[in-house]
């Protein structure tokens, strides 16, 4: 039986088989281009400068030198009293039940502002759940539950007969203790003695080799993930609650978004995911927010884009035209120069007594980094200075701190090892290695006056 092959190739006078002919073959000129290929030397940023450092600079955070595995700190607490209650009941006299009177919370005839306008003094101290009080205008008690949870009674004073002794214990003002560690963030880049050596087309700072820029993109990129680990980091919440790590453990720092989250004012925007700032009553429901926490009259406003954008218009619509708003404009953070205020990128404007210079800030546009999600619209910080509480020294709201000792600082380690590439004797392997380290923490003081749009 015949084996039978399709599709055979069968030579022709014209060409094909093992016929030696020219169109068989490549031709020189297509094996040797003469022709040199148009490369342009310089590349492309397709992304635009990819930096976004610098938020914590402009924002007045000072580097100061760290000597510990944590910073210290101390804040007081509210100068006035207050007193949670749930409930009024019986007319005279009231029982007023309380969620705690523990002692130096309330007093024997002290005078008490409920949040219906009633003003009612303390007769007796029943339990520390408990206390009885009568109306102050000698008439009764209305008697009543506290809908939806606790409210909070102010203690606007007291009143005693004549011939009656001092009180018989004091009111102190609260003082809070803060603590925050320190967190080590790391970086390196590494490139062979053979590829170091090689000559490419790309222009890197007037060389041709393109190791150079990675070198440069790990150390940006190393500096914009240390910026974003004080901003984003979060603490353990006990000792005892340490994130493991192979065979060693962190305890973590608290960063500037999770420490106005627990402490500071959360604002929340309307607008679908990007955020929207749609009326001045937006701006006015935060403003409330900040006469209640005795804020300064200067901040910074940081926001992504699209909530940058609907402040503009709403001041637009709402102001007039004008760049102020028909308001008179300051910049006492800028030495009450407008031109620095420009120049740094800030528009400013004024409300209920309050100036908020306005800023993008590009972390929050980035879909690689805060802009992932949207979950931060922006942050709105105090440009003044807090006293500490316990030393009073005048410090920034926001602070960065670095370890250091002597002429040894970990703000910014970098040093290079390598086995005799680049002329770094350190090891065997023919390779550069990059290194890049820095021990960190950024103390967020009188958090309550900070605002994180949401």
């Amino acid at each position: 039986m015949a084996n039978t092959i399709g599709n055979a190739f069968v030579p022709t006078e014209t060409g094909g088989g093992l016929q030696a002919t020219p169109q068989n073959y490549i031709s020189l000129g297509e094996l040797l281009d003469p022709n040199k290929p148009d490369i342009r030397d310089l590349y492309v940023s397709t992304y635009g400068d990819q930096g976004i450092t610098g938020f914590l600079d402009l924002t007045g955070a000072k580097k100061t030198a760290g000597q510990a595995d944590e910073v210290q700190w101390y804040e007081e607490g509210r100068l006035h009293k207050t007193l949670a209650y749930t409930a009024l009941t019986s007319a005279e006299p009231g029982v007023l039940t309380c969620t705690n009177t523990a002692p130096g919370l309330i007093r024997l005839n002290d005078v008490l502002l409920l949040h219906d306008g009633q003003r009612v003094v303390v007769k007796e101290l029943t339990s520390t759940t408990s206390i009885k009080v009568s109306a102050l205008d000698g008439g009764t008690t209305s008697v009543y539950l506290v809908a939806g949870g606790a409210q909070t009674a102010a203690i606007i004073g007291n009143v005693y007969a004549q011939g009656t002794e001092q009180p018989t214990s004091f009111f102190t003002t609260g003082l809070a203790k803060y603590t925050n560690p320190y967190l080590i963030t790391k970086e390196m880049y590494e490139v062979s003695g053979s590829q170091a050596t090689n000559i490419g087309w790309l222009n890197v700072n007037g060389q041709n080799m393109w190791y150079l820029k990675n070198e440069m993109d790990t150390r940006k990129r190393f500096m914009n993930q240390r910026e974003m680990m004080l901003l984003y980091s979060e603490k353990v919440g006990t000792a005892s609650d340490k994130v493991e790590l192979g065979t060693s453990s962190i305890a973590g720092s608290e960063g500037y978004f999770a420490a106005v989250e627990s402490r500071g004012i959360t604002a929340t925007v309307s607008g679908g995911p990007q955020g929207s700032f749609d009326t001045m009553a937006d701006i006015d429901a935060i403003i409330l927010e900040l006469d209640k926490e005795g804020a300064p009259a200067e901040y910074a406003m940081y926001l992504n884009r699209k909530a940058s954008l609907d402040i503009d218009d709403m001041l637009a619509v709402g102001l007039g035209a004008s760049v102020t708003g028909g308001l008179a404009s300051q910049f006492g953070a800028f030495n009450n120069d407008a031109d620095m205020a420009v120049k740094l990128g800030f528009k400013s404007f004024t409300r209920g007594g309050y100036t908020f210079h306005k800023h993008d800030w590009k972390l929050l546009n980035d879909p690689t980094l805060g802009g992932l999600n949207n979950l931060h619209k922006g942050a709105m910080i105090p440009m003044s200075q807090v006293s500490d509480a316990k030393s009073g020294l005048k410090s920034p709201s926001l602070e960065m701190n670095f370890k250091s000792a002597g002429n040894y600082s970990r703000e910014m380690e970098h040093w290079v090892e390598g086995g005799g590439v680049l002329g770094h004797v350190t090891s065997g392997k023919d390779t550069v290695k990059f290194n890049y380290r820095s021990e960190c923490n950024l103390v967020t003081r009188a958090a309550n006056q900070h605002v994180v749009i949401k």
